[in-house]
């Protein structure tokens, strides 16, 4: 399913983290935080100011960004957990 963001919005796919702790023990599912990095999977055009005009989002596809742990909104597209969110609620990008 092809899905493109409107606005200033972001679709974020989740990055697994580590399923052991630095000491080696293995932390079940139910233990597990969400993680709070993803890769940007697509983006809107850009919100707009006040003459009307779209400005550009900071961000891009293919970007690995960090966002709060209640930031955006789940949803499932072709089976795939994804969030959106607002471009604002990304704190940075990871390089």
């Amino acid at each position: 399913m092809k899905f493109r963001p409107l606005h200033e919005r972001v679709l974020v796919r989740r990055i697994e983290e580590e399923e052991k702790s630095a000491g080696g023990i293995i932390i079940p599912d139910t233990a597990k935080e969400k993680p709070m990095q993803g890769k940007i999977v697509s983006v809107g055009p850009g919100g707009r100011n006040e003459q009307g005009a779209i400005t550009p989002l900071d961000v891009k596809k293919g970007d690995t960004v960090l966002f709060g742990k209640w930031s955006g909104t789940e949803i499932k597209l072709d089976g795939e957990e994804l969030l959106i969110m607002n471009e604002s609620d990304i704190m940075g990008v990871l390089s």
